[in-house]
């Protein structure tokens, strides 16, 4: 369930986490606000939700799938089956 979660939100921080890997490597300090200011924020998250979008529509395309039906979990003889595909 935390995949569901997680998976977009890394998706959308890439575009900021890359800005700040940037910053380090021209030995500025990430952390100044002036290397911050409101037109690169407002374009890393732009870049951050188009990533992220791409990033769970392609997940969702080439997702494994799984061909029958679903047989969900019940007691068989006293013990609990767990669901499965048939």
């Amino acid at each position: 369930m935390w995949r569901v979660i997680w998976r977009p939100v890394l998706l959308f921080l890439l575009p900021f986490i890359g800005y700040a890997l940037l910053l380090l490597l021209r030995r500025t300090t990430p952390f100044a606000s002036r290397n911050w200011s409101q037109g690169t924020v407002s374009t890393l998250t732009l870049a951050g939700l188009v990533i992220a979008v791409i990033g769970v529509f392609l997940f969702g395309v080439f997702a494994e799938r799984h061909l029958g039906a679903y047989v969900p979990a019940h007691i068989e003889n006293g013990t609990l089956v767990p669901g499965h595909m048939e």
